[in-house]
């Protein structure tokens, strides 16, 4: 699935990194036919890189990716991330494979635990035989209900870890532990991005699938009422996808970057109800906005503290909210 909007994007990623990192290196992308996972393999592709894409298509979409399946660079493997065995080298891991929104990971939190414990260690095992860099996608999820916002790496958490949303949280943070234990018993060669909600072109909107931002979307598009669920103070910072993979990317080769986790996300701020506000009008929608009861341990503020890949990659992020609403509602239209 590439259109006009999906190209030109990755022509932009593609002029922010330099090739030589990729070009003809072997990369596991397990997640690959998810919604970041995808963009990855278009933008590895472009540089000529050899893609593993793995993927149980549990929420990824092979439309994502029919698109790579033209020569020998790209090659599709449906498999769970917990059990996957390759005799294969692989220069880098990419590690990206979970449910991620919440409705999601709450209809299936075993399936979530899974993937971040023993699926981190099944990759982690991988990069260990082959000496490869790994990067595992954590999340802004591990810092819960942040108490220090704008919320730097330095900053423990503050997470219930029986709750519902547990699963994602405590995986994602148990998935940071072993990669770090594997970095200080092995010195194995791998980094961490806490990534804060991000959105574009490719992101799900139906059912458990849809995340704020599409589901506001979706709704403004068919006239239907914008639900907000509580009364829309709670705030988040949403990054549009090719800042992301940019960041996600940059870390992935930055030298320096060994041993660290980092913050990929954008510092600008707004609440929900603003969020449903500039959708509705960037849409010309006539949607009237709904509010819901708040669910269980929703965190009030999401907002993070970039100084650190400014600093360590060089990466700021470069799309401002509307600009990349404006994209993404544009793709929306044609394919919702």
């Amino acid at each position: 699935m590439i259109d006009s909007t999906i190209q030109e994007d990755i022509e932009h990623i593609r002029d922010s990194l330099k090739g030589d990192n990729f070009k003809d290196k072997n990369f596991l992308v397990t997640g690959g036919a998810g919604f970041i996972g995808s963009w990855i393999c278009d933008v590895l592709f472009k540089f000529g890189a050899k893609i593993f894409c793995l993927d149980n298509f549990s929420s990824g979409q092979i439309e994502n990716i029919n698109h790579l399946k033209v020569g020998t660079h790209f090659r599709i493997i449906k498999g769970d991330v917990c059990n996957f065995k390759s005799e294969r080298n692989f220069d880098y891991i990419l590690h990206l494979a979970s449910r991620a929104s919440p409705e999601e990971y709450q209809q299936n939190p075993i399936e979530t635990l899974r993937a971040n414990s023993l699926g981190s260690y099944n990759m982690l095992e991988l990069a260990r035989k082959n000496d490869a860099v790994t990067l595992f996608s954590s999340t802004s999820e591990v810092y819960g209900d942040a108490q220090v916002v704008p919320t730097p790496e330095s900053y423990w958490g503050n997470v219930n870890p029986i709750g519902v949303r547990s699963c994602y949280d405590e995986g994602k943070r148990f998935g940071e532990a072993l990669f770090m234990a594997y970095y200080r018993q092995y010195g194995l060669n791998v980094r961490i991005a806490r990534i804060f909600n991000s959105y574009g072109p490719r992101l799900r909107f139906e059912g458990a699938y849809g995340r704020v931002v599409s589901r506001f979307i979706t709704q403004a598009l068919s006239g239907k009422p914008l639900t907000v669920y509580g009364d829309g103070t709670q705030t988040r910072s949403f990054c549009y996808i090719t800042d992301t993979v940019t960041g996600l990317l940059l870390l992935l080769t930055t030298k320096e970057a060994k041993g660290h986790v980092v913050n990929i996300g954008n510092p600008e701020e707004i609440t929900i109800l603003e969020l449903a506000k500039t959708i509705k009008k960037l849409a010309n929608s006539n949607s009237e906005i709904s509010f819901h009861p708040l669910p269980a341990d929703d965190p009030k503020r999401r907002c993070p503290d970039v100084s650190k890949a400014q600093k360590l990659l060089g990466w700021t992020p470069k799309v401002t909210l509307e600009n990349g609403l404006m994209k993404t509602i544009s793709w929306f239209k044609l394919h919702s």
